[in-house]
């Protein structure tokens, strides 16, 4: 049963999946006519995360950083069967497992604001067949009857918007919507116009040593009598010819020999280079406070304390936690509709590996410190008792 096809063909053949990719002549062009909330959004964060690769590198640090989880019920067995579908379930693209399913819907989140997913049963509906990340290019979103519960249309070549039969296979998540908006806020918003920036200074900065690589000269010529005067025009035809034979020869050290007063000097070499390092930097620091990403994460070595770096990984967390509560709606749903189909009830409870050793070792010393706090308060009440 697939939403996606027009047709539905009611076989037990398996659903076949297909996608477009979505073509992009100049993928740079949008960050300099940036509009916000106009149709072309998504492809301007697409444009933002190929042309600065500290975004990009950022988007999937916090992806892989989010983790992996499981999932806890009363029955052994049950739990057993419900993780091995989580782990070997088809999630497009030749991939199996939640994880690689989630990995391209937190990053589609995260690059837009929203994300769509789907739930594709079997031709005869008694199973799950496949997860799939649905491209947001035709889908829009709107509110049902009671203006609560959001709804998934497709929209055709022809625009025509159709409500597709069956929501409860479907499932959409929003990052941070504004009040009244069915379509959440890209984390990448309020970066264009930094990014923009950011690329002026590194395109200045190639085109400045595609210069100085490729050395320009300033052959001059100055006549100092009358006879040079009179033969100035074929003296510097012959000194540009003979300049040029000079510099194409470049299988061997050539030397250039003329007479007369003759200048030669390089183009641009007493201009001064603008120094981009403060520029760059403050750039760069923009993008980190938006991405919450500690520099040290992504190879900037910036100096910074040991404390700094402990405060900067403990609001990563915080952001990694809040990801993850989005995520948890999307797994509630799924796991329910597998649930549905194997015809169980039961209560589960949905458990997140830690993000990291360093979560080990501060829940490790909680636990001591409030030991210790226990223990002198029980030995304050034991001393007042006497």
């Amino acid at each position: 049963m697939r939403l996606f096809n027009k047709n539905k063909k009611q076989n037990a053949s398996p659903p076949v999946v297909q996608t477009a990719s979505r073509e992009n002549n100049h993928p740079f062009l949008e960050i300099d006519r940036y509009t916000p909330l106009m149709s072309g959004e998504y492809q301007l964060y697409s444009a933002l995360r190929e042309a600065v690769p500290v975004i990009d590198a950022a988007l999937d640090k916090i992806v892989r950083l989010v983790g992996r989880f499981s999932i806890e019920c009363g029955s052994k067995h049950l739990e057993k069967d419900i993780n091995l579908f989580l782990q070997t379930v088809r999630s497009g693209a030749g991939n199996r497992g939640i994880d690689s399913f989630f990995a391209v819907y937190l990053s589609q989140l995260l690059t837009y604001g929203s994300a769509v997913g789907e739930i594709v049963l079997n031709g005869d509906g008694s199973e799950i067949y496949s997860l799939l990340n649905v491209p947001l290019k035709n889908i829009e979103l709107t509110y049902d009857s009671n203006k609560i519960d959001i709804l998934v249309c497709l929209s055709d070549l022809a625009g025509e918007k159709k409500i597709l039969p069956y929501q409860n296979l479907l499932f959409v998540s929003t990052l941070n919507p504004e009040p009244g908006q069915l379509k959440g806020c890209s984390l990448l918003k309020g970066l264009p116009f930094v990014s923009g920036i950011l690329l002026k200074i590194y395109n200045t900065i190639g085109v400045n040593w595609e210069r100085v690589g490729n050395v320009r000269f300033a052959v001059t010529y100055k006549p100092s009598g009358d006879n040079d005067r009179s033969m100035s025009r074929q003296r510097a035809e012959k000194i540009a010819d003979e300049w040029s034979k000079a510099m194409r020869d470049t299988s061997r050290v050539s030397d250039f020999v003329s007479v007369g007063d003759v200048s030669i000097k390089v183009i641009g070499a007493d201009n001064q280079v603008l120094d981009s390092e403060v520029p760059v930097r403050q750039m760069l620091e923009q993008i980190m406070a938006k991405l919450s990403v500690p520099p040290f994460l992504l190879g900037i070595s910036w100096s910074t304390t040991e404390r700094m770096s402990s405060q900067q990984a403990d609001i990563l967390t915080s952001e990694l936690e809040y990801y993850r509560r989005i995520l948890e709606t999307v797994i509630t749903k799924i796991c329910d509709v597998w649930l549905q189909l194997k015809g169980v009830s039961t209560n589960y409870q949905i458990v997140w590996e830690n993000i990291n050793l360093q979560d080990e070792l501060d829940l490790a010393k909680a636990r001591l410190y409030r030991a210790q706090a226990k223990q002198i308060e029980e030995n304050l009440e034991d001393f007042n008792g006497e």
